[in-house]
């Protein structure tokens, strides 16, 4: 169907009807030529311009109701689309300080960084996101909101995607990203507060305590699922072949541990690409909250139409008085 967006507008139709009414401009009386026969030229043009003057009134009246049309803003309201009913809120706050660098993973036959099989990974679980809002914040000294919750996955992936190591500094503040998100996400509704905190190592940097912020969360019931990068066995390439060794002691699981069991979250050890995509194939299993039932309606913009056409007739009207003119001259 057709509606008026501001159909109010339409008020202004008779406007040229009442400057008509009005009384016209007093016009000072100066010097003037006198001419026997102006009475018969007087006659003469009033009986010209009763043959000519309608069709220029009849331009005019329908440049004036196309223009008066565009402005009420026309537009065609299709039918109702229902929004998702069920999903989750999860923000994602993903580690990007300076030991994000180590290329400790393996993708595609190739040894990448952390934040490269991060990127990796999280992509495609991003995508899958269909009925979910999401958001992203990237920390390393600083913590940032890189993407407010939206239901556009395909951004936050992109920013997933082209976030760097160092960008937001390059210690971890850990704390300070789990109280950015517990910001954000205690606007959204109660019961689909999510944060998956994906980090290697534990916190140097920020005002906040992780294990404040963990009390913080818990408060506003924002459940913690937390992930540790790098956390199992690393193989370092040598001279003499690959070799195996544990994970430095910048590796903080007890802290990450502990976050999750005062969210009432899970906390998970992701020392291989294979382990991070089964982590979120875990989190894919986790029980959609019911949304209250929305419907939108599409609208598409339709002024376009008559306020092309009030441009072509009073583009007519004023080629039409300019050869009148000329023809006269």
């Amino acid at each position: 169907m057709i509606t008026l967006a501001w159909p109010w507008a339409l008020a202004a139709l008779p406007l040229p009807l009442l400057a008509r009414l009005l009384p016209p401009a007093q016009q000072s009386v100066g010097p003037a030529l006198r001419l026997p026969f102006y009475a018969d030229l007087q006659v003469l043009h009033s009986a010209r311009r009763g043959r000519v003057v309608w069709w220029r009134l009849v331009i005019a009246a329908l440049a004036w109701l196309a223009l008066v049309l565009a402005v009420a803003r026309p537009q065609w309201v299709g039918e109702p689309i229902g929004l998702p009913v069920a999903g989750r809120d999860l923000m994602l706050a993903v580690d990007i300080s300076e030991s994000m660098r180590q290329a400790d993973y393996e993708l595609d036959g190739q040894a990448v960084s952390r934040l490269a099989a991060v990127q990796s990974v999280a992509a495609e679980f991003i995508e899958r996101r269909e009925q979910d809002r999401l958001g992203l914040i990237l920390f390393g000294t600083q913590a940032y909101l890189q993407t407010p919750m939206t239901f556009d996955a395909t951004t936050v992936a992109t920013m997933l995607r082209d976030s760097v190591v160092g960008l937001a500094g390059q210690q971890t503040a850990i704390g300070d990203a789990i109280g950015l998100a517990v910001k954000r996400l205690r606007e959204q509704p109660e019961g689909q507060r999510i944060l998956v905190l994906l980090t290697d190592g534990d916190n140097t940097a920020g005002v906040l305590d992780p294990l404040e912020a963990a009390n913080l969360a818990a408060q506003a019931g924002v459940r913690v699922y937390a992930i540790g990068i790098g956390g199992g066995e690393v193989g370092i390439r040598t001279p003499f072949g690959m070799r195996l060794l544990r994970q430095g002691s910048d590796f903080d699981p007890t802290t990450l541990k502990e976050i999750a069991r005062i969210t009432d979250g899970r906390f998970f050890v992701a020392s291989s690409r294979e382990e991070l995509e089964a982590i979120y194939a875990d989190l894919d299993r986790l029980e959609p909250n019911a949304r209250d039932e929305r419907t939108y309606r599409p609208r598409r913009a339709l002024f376009i139409w008559p306020a092309g056409a009030a441009l072509l007739l009073s583009t007519g009207l004023a080629i039409g008085l300019l050869i009148r003119r000329q023809g006269r001259s």
